[in-house]
């Protein structure tokens, strides 16, 4: 009998890491839904990782920007990381409120 072909994405789906503050106070942290999101993105659903978690695109669009600018060093990479970086504090800050006022932390 044929096993079923798994990938390395639906085996990441199933080995997520669980997040320390749910389980110490029973509520998600500003972080919840980031891996889900990630998985989301890397099969290419760019919608369902909007909604796991709205800062994933511009966060990772930050970090992948700094490793390019330790390598190259642009002139106003270091001001355009912390706008962005600023940016992407602010989204997280405003989908955690969102998660608070719509009762979706449990």
């Amino acid at each position: 009998m044929a096993q079923p072909q798994h990938s390395f994405i639906d085996w990441l789906g199933n080995h997520l890491f669980s997040c320390p503050f749910k389980a110490h106070f029973g509520i998600d942290c500003p972080g919840c839904g980031l891996q889900r999101s990630v998985l989301a993105l890397f099969s290419g659903d760019i919608i369902s990782s909007f909604k796991f978690y709205p800062a994933t695109i511009p966060l990772l669009f930050v970090v992948l920007f700094t490793i390019v600018h330790l390598k190259v060093d642009f002139k106003f990479g270091a001001q355009l990381i912390k706008i962005v970086f600023a940016g992407v504090a602010v989204i997280i800050l405003i989908n955690y409120i969102y998660k608070i006022y719509t009762h979706q932390l449990i």
